[in-house]
């Protein structure tokens, strides 16, 4: 006869849903829940309830906030005049990691991937192009990731930007610190040779 509980069941499907969390993992997390205090359990329960509950698309940039504006696009000390445009609200919190970029950010939540069935219609494009006509914004910065999909994206947005008159980079890709040469594949030496910079 199977041992089955339930509710137990149940709580192992839903941590089985997480991104990268095998069966055994998520008994593990089921287990590690059960045996807390009751007002631990209920805080978890909580914390996930109000996060989904309150926390909303930025009405400038589309990264998370629980206000109508994040708290990047409310500051007064950040560069308007840049936009840094990226995939998902997870590479502003890298980008914020390094605190060197001082512009402001524009989250696209996803890349145009027709494969997927993702076109620009279903990603946050015409947002982007609506801050465009601000007369302050004088470069945005494609910032999505060296795939295909990201370089397609940021191909597709700079051919909108670039009649806008408004200055289109992309970020340069190359070598990690404490690489090693010989194992770098092709299309990264020959990114890093095209973003090298004077020393």
């Amino acid at each position: 006869m199977a041992y089955n509980v339930l509710p137990l069941t149940k709580l192992v499907e839903q941590f089985e849903r997480l991104p990268g969390i095998g069966h055994k993992s998520a008994q593990r997390l089921a287990f590690y829940m059960l045996a807390q205090p009751p007002e631990r359990a209920q805080q978890f329960a909580d914390a996930l309830i109000e996060a989904r509950t309150t926390i909303r698309r930025c009405t400038s940039c589309q990264s998370l906030t629980d206000n109508d504006l994040c708290p990047i696009c409310e500051a007064d000390d950040r560069d308007p005049s840049i936009i840094c445009v990226v995939e998902d609200p997870r590479d502003v919190i890298a980008f914020e990691r390094t605190r060197e970029y001082k512009g402001l950010y524009h989250v696209l939540h996803g890349l145009i991937s027709p494969m997927d069935g993702i076109g620009p219609d279903q990603l946050y494009v015409k947002e982007l192009l609506a801050r465009l006509s601000d007369d302050r914004v004088a470069e945005v910065i494609m910032a999505t990731n060296p795939t295909v999909e990201g370089e397609a994206t940021a191909m597709y947005l700079a051919r909108l930007i670039k009649p806008l008159g408004v200055k289109v980079t992309r970020i340069a890709y190359g070598i990690p610190v404490g690489g090693n040469l010989e194992f770098a594949d092709d299309t990264t030496l020959f990114r890093a040779l095209e973003g090298r910079s004077e020393l």
